[in-house]
Parts: structure tokens; sequence; C-alpha cells
């Protein structure tokens, strides 16, 4: 739950420049999904305080300047204030921050699970009720003595032998450790289908299944590939139709190649969108008037270029999300939004 902290608690950072993970902790959170930066937007606006670089759009793993808010709407941006940096990546570049196993949910969700001293039909019958296919066999919190499958189950009948819990353990099951590289644990999941999760603590935490990779990859991976599409259907369609010249209009000043593989998420919004604003809220009349011209261009007129703009912008926030790896999954609003856009885009292009 999003945590209000106290108003000398967040005066007390004035001035420091701190990891963008310990202001979050301040609000009770390690996600910047839209309900958390609203909640951070606001309380920090009521302190009268901000940051630089904003909170909300930089590296996961950037430091942040607390400072008064007129400060920071002063403040001049690292580089042209026209350009974002779109999370800090470059144009293609894959997540900077690597995806732990213990990233994931289930990973130290807790786990029903027997003790050695328990009855065999003790642990069938969680499986039965949780619909597991194995079910750990701890001694406490720390130690793995094995786990009961189905298949050791089917075995011990098979075998005509008591139907005891230790006669269905499978032991030296496969467990590691909460900081291990996702990939790396993938091997062990393909082969068992599952592993057992430790946490920092040295606590079993949680247990990874097959099933578990699917739902990930749905989450996770899926949105990347609709990015992805999403971008080479833009790129596609605006390199065609647009010049070199509409192109290096809103690139940065040492960055004028006229190349639509060259441009940002951000960028591809500035060549379309006709009310773009500065920092004080003034009207940038230069870009409006070429943004009007690429719209005409394009010659989509049976599209809202507003709400065109709009899901573009959202695509450029989701896609700063992503790209970081955030443990936490898109939202379902969120998922709806590239569909949205990327079924829209393929019937434009």
């Amino acid at each position: 739950m999003l945590r209000t902290p106290p108003e000398k608690e967040l005066l007390a950072l004035k001035g420091r420049r701190i990891p963008l993970v310990e202001l979050l902790t301040h609000f009770n959170t390690r996600f910047r999904n839209d309900q958390a930066i609203l909640h951070i937007e606001r309380i920090l606006k009521d302190t009268g305080l901000s940051t630089v670089p904003y909170f909300a759009t930089c590296g996961s793993r950037s430091e942040v300047l607390v400072v008064a808010r007129e400060i920071a709407a002063s403040e001049p941006a690292a580089a042209d204030e026209d350009q974002e940096d779109e999370a800090g990546l470059l144009p293609g570049a894959l997540p900077q921050h690597p995806l732990r196993i213990g990233d994931l949910p289930c990973a130290h969700a807790g786990l029903a699970s027997v003790t050695p001293a328990e009855d065999l039909t003790q642990a069938t019958y969680i499986m039965h009720t949780h619909n597991y296919s194995q079910v750990p066999v701890l001694e406490g919190q720390y130690t793995v003595v094995g786990v009961v499958t189905w298949r050791s189950v089917a075995k011990v009948h098979a075998m005509g032998e008591e139907a005891a819990l230790a006669n269905a353990i499978v032991e030296d099951p496969p467990v590691v450790h909460a900081h291990d590289d996702f990939f790396s644990v993938l091997p062990a999941i393909c082969e068992h289908g599952y592993v057992l999760v430790r946490a920092n603590s040295g606590q079993i935490s949680g247990i990874v299944t097959a099933a578990d990779i699917t739902r990930r990859f749905d989450s996770t991976a899926w949105p990347f590939f609709v990015v992805g599409e999403i971008e080479f259907r833009l790129r596609k369609c605006l390199g065609a139709k647009l010049g070199e010249d509409a192109i290096r209009a809103i690139q940065r000043n040492d960055q004028k190649t006229g190349n639509i593989a060259d441009l940002m998420f951000g960028q591809y919004v500035m060549l379309l969108d006709g009310d773009q604003r500065n920092k004080q809220g003034q009207r940038k009349e230069a870009l409006c008037a070429a943004a009007d011209q690429n719209w005409h261009t394009l010659g989509w007129t049976g599209v809202n270029r507003v709400q065109f703009v709009h899901q573009l912008d959202r695509v450029r926030d989701i896609r700063n999300q992503i790209a970081h790896f955030d443990p936490e999954p898109l939202s379902p609003q969120r998922s709806e939004d590239l569909r949205q856009f990327v079924g829209l885009l393929r019937q434009l292009t």
C-alpha cells in the first residue's frame, strides 16, 4: 500500500542527491506505475518539492536531486530540453536491469509444504486442493528434505511399497537463490518443471514452475515484441512519407542525421503533436507548425489526430517502463493500450 510520508520527512531530503529507489521507499513502493507516479507527484507538489531529473522518467538506477519545485521548473535539461532521454537507452537498446528469479512474485509468495513427520495423504491433499504437481518437504523454514510429486506417488504404488511419505520423497530437488539470474535458472525449470527459491535470508520463500514462466512471458516479454512491432511500423510509415528535413527538425543539434531509425519514441510524438509546449507552458510555434504539415502529409483523414498522439505518448511511457524490465507486470489497461495501438497501426500501414 502506498504511503504518505510526513512533510518533515520529505523536507529533510531537500538538497540531497539520493538513489531513485530510496525516494520510492519513502512512499512504500518499488515501482513507478500510474498510481504510484500520481501519488508521489501530488505529495511532492504539496510539499513544494520536485526532483532533477524527474523521478517518473529517469532510469531505474538513477540518482535524483530533491529540490524546491521552482528550482526544478527552471533547471535546464541535461541535453536539448525538447528531447527526452527515453529512460537512458539508445534506440533499440536492451534493458539495463538484469531480471532475477526473485523478481517473480511467486518466488517470494510463500508455499504450502509438509514436514517429514506427516502422512503422504497430507501431501497429496495439498496437491489436489491447490492443483500442484509437487509439494516440498521441509524441516522448518530453511532445510529442504525433498519434494513429493505425482510421479513419485505413482511409483510408490507401482512398486507395491508402503504408502508412506518417506517412500515418496524425491531427494535433492532443484533449489535456487532469489538473486540468481532469471535466464540461468530456465534450464533447471525446463528439466524439473519447477525450482524452489531460497531468499537472501536463507528461508525457502517460494516455488517457480514452468506455468509461472509462461505467465511471466505473457506479461513481460509480450510487451517487448508489441512495442518492437509498433516502432517498426512507425518507422516504416513515417520514414516513407516524411522527408529527411522533417526528421532533422526534431533531432538534437549534434545528431541531425535525417534518418528515421535514429529517432526515439518521444521524437515520434514531436513529429505529430500539434500542441507542443515548453516547461513554462508556452506553445512551441515552429514545432507545432511542422507537426501540422507532417500530419497533413501522412493523409490519415479518418484518424483522430489528438487521440492518435495521445495513444502514441502512452506507448512512449509504457516503452520506458518495460525498458527497465520492471518486476511489476503491465496493468491490464496498459496492455490494452498496446493492443489497441498496434491494431490501429496494422490498419494504417
